[in-house]
């Protein structure tokens, strides 16, 4: 077994990896390369991978949240093959990523885990707090468009400014359900990391404007034939028109036409009117991930 920093050429094996652990998740290897090798600075990120027999097995990064303004917020992600688990990889991914968000400051560790995974973080500390269900639907397979609202505009982001784009997505994102508020977004950040990063498709994302200020989106990703809803937000004041149930359907419309057979979505428990959105839909429920904190001590 070997755990060591992770390159930008491991950007194929790792997304292997991760479709065998989550096939429910759509990141394409340009967007894994962007995360290994193009991080804020101040996301203090570190990402290792574990070989085993000369085999890249599992993945781990953990950083800071440099997009809240609650201080010493960070996050931890592990994943291994099925097919390596129980080898120690993931104890050994465990301990030197909570060894660097101790160093650089971190006072609280967010994590996502699957339930066979759930026994393995509450040993390592950590503890329940939500729920967050992943569903699949295909876009091939939709319910009627609903109609488009009397001074709204749908258009793909191609077609926007990102300005537009930032500030319906912060706006937006205020009142996301989570742990700590998505309050402190820099506009040259979301623009690096969003906005030109290689995960979104701007000619499948939708937006539906009111004049040049935008109501309401749908960010896509998108990996060979599997789509990934980013973000669906609509701004407060129009709010219960039906604006995100219309430009998400409109977006997974565009999705089937350039070949995405299946799209996937995420969903905290608190977030009732998205998820009635997505079973109008007809997502259908993949799997639940268990959304766990760990607070950290000077013993780490």
């Amino acid at each position: 077994m070997v755990i060591r920093p992770a390159v930008g050429d491991d950007a194929d094996a790792v997304a292997q990896v991760q479709r065998a652990v989550y096939s429910y998740k759509a990141m394409s290897p340009a967007v894994i390369r962007h995360m290994i090798t193009a991080k804020a600075p101040g996301e203090r990120f570190l990402a290792l991978v574990g070989e085993s027999g000369g085999e890249l097995v599992a993945w781990g990064s953990a950083g800071l949240n440099v997009w809240t303004s609650s201080p010493g917020q960070s996050h931890v992600s592990i994943y291994v093959h099925p097919d390596h688990r129980r080898q120690g990889i993931g104890s050994a991914l465990a301990e030197r990523l909570h060894q660097h968000v101790s160093e650089v400051g971190a006072v609280r560790v967010r994590t996502f885990v699957q339930p066979d995974s759930l026994e393995f973080a509450r040993d390592l500390g950590y503890d329940g707090t939500r729920q967050m269900h992943y569903a699949g639907v295909d876009p091939r397979k939709l319910p009627p468009q609903p109609p488009t609202p009397d001074g709204i505009e749908l258009v793909t982001f191609d077609q926007v400014d990102p300005h537009q784009a930032y500030t319906a997505d912060t706006v937006a994102s205020l009142d996301e359900p989570g742990d700590s508020p998505i309050d402190a977004v820099g506009y040259d950040e979301w623009l690096d990391e969003i906005w030109n990063g290689p995960g979104l498709d701007k000619s499948l994302s939708v937006a539906a404007m009111a004049g040049d200020e935008m109501a309401a989106f749908t960010v896509i990703e998108t990996a060979g034939d599997r789509a990934w809803s980013g973000m669906t937000g609509t701004i407060p004041a129009y709010r219960g028109r039906g604006l995100a149930k219309l430009v998400k359907s409109v977006a997974l419309r565009r999705a089937a036409d350039a070949g995405i057979t299946a799209a996937y979505t995420s969903n905290d428990d608190e977030n009732g009117p998205m998820l009635a959105i997505n079973n109008w839909l007809g997502y259908q429920r993949v799997q639940t991930e268990h959304g766990l904190l760990r607070t950290l001590s000077e013993s780490l």
